[in-house]
């Protein structure tokens, strides 16, 4: 299927590496410029690099803290000129991700912790969504994919179920402003998926555990309906066809993937 991306420009926050990065190689093999926005320089040349080579497209890094207006403001900015134009695509993935470490319990949450989730996760989505959407309307055509994920469906992470739910909330608002103007906007729920930080993490739990490595991703994939531990390249996919012209459809709503949520039903 040609998903109708080739010339599009697109903004990935938190591109620098995990399912960021995976979203930003998939848009660049389908014809897309990307500008990866995150904080570390360093790291953002190096997949810049990595992926320009890889992909043959222009792929740029802006480095900017999500927190800040002004340092969006500005990369936005940068973002525009270095790509050659306004932004038709953006994707929001810049959150530390959940569901390896053990988050906090009620009792242990302070404000500063819970103000910094959403200041980066939430904020820091409205932040990057401000300073595209005027283009977007302007050319009557643009994609907004909020990264959120599945602890909006689930327990046991009392700030990432909370941060989650308020993605899933701020992306339905902004389908049905937008929505008029061309821009379909939704919201990708992950599980527990690989990235680059998993083979460290799974290594240390076997050795903990005294048991494989193999053994302890097969615990891990036994959390899903398909037994299989998601890839940050298979998220990526489903995120491209969200940003394609053929997701017309499609606007305001949340997909799930995560490979199945075993006895649950969403509706």
């Amino acid at each position: 299927m040609d998903l109708q991306l080739k010339g599009k420009r697109a903004i990935v926050t938190g591109g620098s590496r995990g399912i960021g990065k995976a979203i930003a190689w998939v848009l660049a093999q389908e014809g897309v410029d990307v500008a990866l926005l995150a904080r570390g320089a360093e790291a953002l040349a190096a997949t810049a690099t990595q992926l320009s080579a890889e992909t043959g497209r222009r792929v740029v890094g802006v480095s900017a803290d999500s927190t800040s207006d002004d340092q969006v403001r500005l990369a936005v900015a940068e973002a525009v000129r270095q790509l050659g134009g306004p932004i038709d695509i953006l994707v929001n993935a810049a959150a530390e991700p959940g569901g390896f470490g053990g988050p906090p319990k009620l009792g242990e949450i302070s404000g500063d912790f819970f103000h910094a989730e959403l200041d980066t996760k939430v904020m820091g989505y409205i932040r990057c969504a401000r300073e595209v959407v005027g283009g977007m309307r302007a050319q009557g055509w643009g994609r907004i994919v909020n990264i959120s994920g599945l602890a909006a469906r689930q327990t046991g992470n009392t700030v990432g179920s909370i941060r989650n739910v308020s993605v899933a909330a701020l992306t339905k608002n902004m389908a049905d402003e937008f929505g008029p103007s061309g821009i379909n906007v939704t919201v990708v729920h992950p599980g527990l998926t690989r990235t680059e930080r998993s083979a460290p993490l799974i290594a240390a739990r076997a050795q903990a555990q005294g048991i494989p490595a193999a053994q302890v991703e097969a615990q891990m994939a036994a959390g899903n309906s398909i037994n299989h531990l998601v890839d940050a390249s298979e998220v990526a996919h489903v995120v491209a066809f969200l940003c394609s012209p053929k997701s017309r459809a499609i606007n305001g709503d949340a997909i799930a993937a995560g490979g199945g949520a075993p006895r649950s039903i969403h509706y």
